[in-house]
């Protein structure tokens, strides 16, 4: 028996002996990047074996199990240059070996067709504002960013919770509408919005959703000398999670605040063993009611990508994206006629209870790219875009209720109803050859495209719309005009009669259901219309020891074609020469100095503006920029810093003509400028500290108009200071280790509504809304709870005047647990 009982000792000594011995014949390191960023995904494998391994969000890593020997580990990471080191393991001692990977510029990808591995705020490269692999402080203008891991620190969902982290960009109201220095960039168009560096259409009511997007650019400035039609303050780009080659899947659910419901998923691997084909599916689903009275959001997304990659000289990216979005169109809280913003609840809004919105978006791209050389490459585009609306709407008629004798009801607001239906398709296709070549010392790259451009509204467009007053001939109008009273139907009182009654502010019950069957209708029928453009552009990008020159020139051919496929069709042709000059100057590894000039164009019309009573045709929009400033980096590279001094002159905008007959008819200003200065910082200050801090002051005014009246005001909401600040801290070490802070501030100034629609525009005061969050990571599962506007602060984003002001979410609390796996 005691000779059992030994033996059964010495086995288990010698089992626990060779365990510890196994545990100690390993590999550990870390990995990070030439300024000392921990690198995420980066694949370490031991040459010759099976083995390997990922690092993880600290850049480290553990390959378990080596047998002793010499070996040689390898370190890959697509847009980095690969390292190989050796070692020798020796039996029972802990091998370490760490890793620093440099950026490779021929590793990036000009068309992305496979993921880019961003795992912080900061970015440090891009193609979309050259269509070239550059670095961001080697590109001449001005180029800022939302990374996913700063959309999921602050629990955003849509591009307008994302854009109040880029200096010199503000909402302009809820909808998918943005002022980027004082210029608008709005949906249901084909400027200003790209997704993958192409144009594309998108809902105007309801902002972009972003679960699927991997980070959202802001190309400062008119992109035309790339994109064609571009606004003048900047161009937003989306661009989508591609596949990765390693497997990587997360979930993470949210709810919070205004019975706030949010999942999201994103599964990337390969499909293959031979890794040449690869796949990503991102969903993402929402249920929130939100602040304001009967509005919700419905949202889903779904959107695969797949990466197939036959050679080390080709590959091909097929990417969807389906969105499906339901709720009510809010066009804003209306004060009373007193124009204080805080005589109604910023959660009133006009809306009936049995209105909708039901909107669905398709986005299909297939992307191919090919190498012929090292110096060579083909990259081609195909974006098919469509988009449905499907509307029901009780809203302004942007006044107050008219009375007999001319005054008005500021109690009440004058109404009117909208059931429509709409259709768009949109095809992109964009072809372009990037070579380099040197002449002497001289290193060049040339780039040579061709873009075709096609947006076509669908047959069956068309609108009822109950108009507000009823006309004594059995018509209706939106106005009531005291001068020609007896052209409407009056009451007792000598008060206009109204088709959709006024909706009372006061009332507790105005937002009841509505009886569509009483109302008289006005049929509106929307004629198919086309637009296309084709434009062929030359870029070269030259260096000269430490300075960049890029030379740029674009010929865009615009047609629209009004009543398409009638009897009265009618066609629009429009060109223009696009130019585009830029230097940058090296002054250290660390400073780069830049300057740029370019010249915009927009083409504008009646069937290009959202609303169809806007009027037109319009004479196209054209815009030049001058710009300079500096990009510089610090703490080894970890922190990006941009200042830039910018004048932009833009002419032939569009405004509310206050027409008391048509409220929606638009007017072309002369001239308007904006000029201003620009602060962005982006990055870490250490690899557990991280930050994004910026500032703008913008000087945006109508210099040359024929109102005399509004020559030197500011444009509408166009804050002449923004300033935003967010910084997240993780604790590695000690007994709060795992645990993190976030916190940020966000400051705009008084803003002024529409300028043409009164003599004295309704202003929107200025804000600073703090926000904070806490994060605790065990293992693969994250905690996370963000509180928004922490001091409730009131306030508003955006508006027009007192009848349609866009006030900000108050206090919200959203809690998140995400697992990755």
């Amino acid at each position: 028996m005691n000779i059992g009982l030994k033996t059964v000792l010495f086995i288990a000594m010698m089992l626990a002996g060779n365990s510890i011995f196994a545990q100690g014949e390993r590999i550990m390191g870390k990995v990070s990047s030439s300024n000392g960023t921990p690198l995420e995904f980066v694949n370490i494998s031991v040459r010759g074996t099976n083995l390997g391994a990922i690092s993880n969000q600290s850049g480290n890593y553990t390959i378990q199990d080596i047998k002793a020997g010499t070996y040689t580990i390898t370190a890959s990471f697509i847009g980095f240059n690969t390292v190989s080191k050796e070692i020798t393991i020796i039996p029972g001692q802990v091998s370490e070996i760490n890793f620093v990977l440099s950026e490779n510029l021929l590793g990036l990808q000009t068309v992305e067709i496979t993921g880019r591995r961003e795992i912080g705020y900061d970015n440090k490269e891009t193609f979309s504002a050259t269509k070239t692999a550059s670095l961001i402080k080697d590109v001449p203008a001005s180029i800022n960013f939302v990374t996913k891991e700063l959309m999921l620190d602050q629990v955003a969902f849509t591009v307008n919770d994302v854009v109040k982290n880029v200096a010199g960009v503000n909402q302009y109201s809820f909808y998918n509408d943005i002022s980027i220095r004082g210029f608008r960039v709005q949906g249901q168009g084909n400027s200003g919005t790209l997704l993958n560096g192409m144009r594309t259409f998108t809902s105007f009511w309801k902002p972009q959703l972003i679960p699927h997007i991997e980070r959202v650019e802001v190309i400062k400035g008119p992109a035309s000398a790339l994109f064609g039609n571009a606004s003048p303050g900047g161009s937003i780009n989306r661009v989508t999670k591609k596949p990765l080659e390693e497997s990587r899947k997360s979930i993470s659910t949210t709810v919070g605040s205004f019975n706030t419901l949010r999942t999201l998923a994103d599964f990337t691997g390969t499909m293959t063993e031979d890794k040449k084909l690869l796949y990503r599916l991102n969903l993402g689903f929402e249920n929130s009611d939100g602040f304001r009275d009967l509005q919700f959001s419905r949202n889903l997304v779904i959107a695969p990508s797949f990466a197939f990659l036959p050679t080390d000289n080709t590959s091909l990216n097929f990417d969807i994206v389906y969105q499906d979005s339901k709720g009510r169109l809010d066009r804003g809280q209306a004060a009373f006629g007193n124009r204080d913003l805080f005589s109604t609840p910023i959660t009133k809004s006009l809306s009936a209870v049995n209105d909708y919105l039901n909107e669905a978006t398709i986005n299909s791209t297939v992307s191919l790219r090919h190498n012929f050389s090292d110096r060579v490459s083909f990259n081609s585009t195909y974006q098919l875009s469509s988009y449905t609306e499907d509307l029901l709407e009780h809203r302004t008629s942007n006044k107050f209720a008219a009375l007999g004798d001319g005054s008005f009801d500021n109690t009440k607001v004058a109404m009117r109803v909208f059931y429509r239906k709409r259709s768009w398709n949109n095809n992109s296709f964009n072809n372009y050859l990037n070579a380099d070549y040197s002449i002497g010392k001289v290193k060049n790259t040339l780039l040579l495209g061709y873009d075709y451009f096609r947006q076509e509204q669908l047959p069956g467009g068309s609108q009822l719309e109950a108009r507000t007053y009823l006309l004594a001939n059995g018509g209706t109008a939106n106005a009531f005009n005291p001068r020609n009273a007896g052209n409407y139907v009056l009451d007792s009182n000598g008060n206009p009669v109204t088709n959709v009654a006024h909706f009372d502010l006061t009332s507790p019950i105005a937002n009841g259901l509505q009886d569509m069957s009483k109302y008289l209708y006005t049929r509106v029928t929307y004629n198919q219309y086309l637009q296309q453009s084709h434009g062929i552009y030359i870029q070269n990008q030259s260096e000269i020891g430490a300075l960049k020159v890029l030379l740029g020139l674009r010929q865009e051919y615009f047609k629209d074609y009004l009543n398409f496929n009638s009897p009265g069709e009618e066609q629009i042709e429009q060109q223009a020469l696009l130019p585009r000059v830029g230097l940058v100057y090296t002054v250290n590894p660390n400073i780069n100095l830049y300057g740029t000039w370019v010249q915009g164009y927009q083409p504008q019309d009646g069937a290009s503006v959202i609303n169809p009573d806007a009027g037109g045709p319009f004479d196209p929009l054209t815009s030049e920029m001058v710009e300079i400033g500096t990009k510089t980096e610090w703490f080894q590279k970890r922190l990006s810093a941009t200042l830039s001094l910018y004048q932009i002159k833009e002419r032939g905008g569009l405004y509310n003509a206050n027409d008391p007959n048509n409220p929606e008819r638009l007017v072309q200003l002369g001239e308007e400028l904006s000029k201003g200065v620009e602060v962005n910082v982006t990055g870490n200050i250490l690899p557990n500290w991280s930050i994004v801090a910026g500032y703008a002051f913008n000087d945006a005014t109508i210099t040359q108009a024929d109102d005399e009246a509004v020559i030197g005001r500011q444009k509408p909401n166009a804050p002449k200071n923004t300033a935003n600040l967010w910084s997240k801290y993780i604790f590695e070490q000690g007994s709060f280790k795992g645990l993190g802070i976030g916190f940020g501030y966000n400051y705009v100034s008084d803003r002024l509504g529409s300028i043409v629609t009164a003599d004295q525009p309704d202003i929107f005061p200025s804000y600073g809304i703090v926000d904070a969050a806490l994060y605790y990571k065990l293992d693969k599962v994250q905690f996370q709870v963000n509180v928004n506007n922490l001091m409730n602060d009131i306030h508003w984003v955006g508006g027009y005047d007192v009848i349609r002001a866009f006030p900000g979410t108050p206090r919200n609390i959203m809690t998140t647990v995400s697992y990755t796996f």
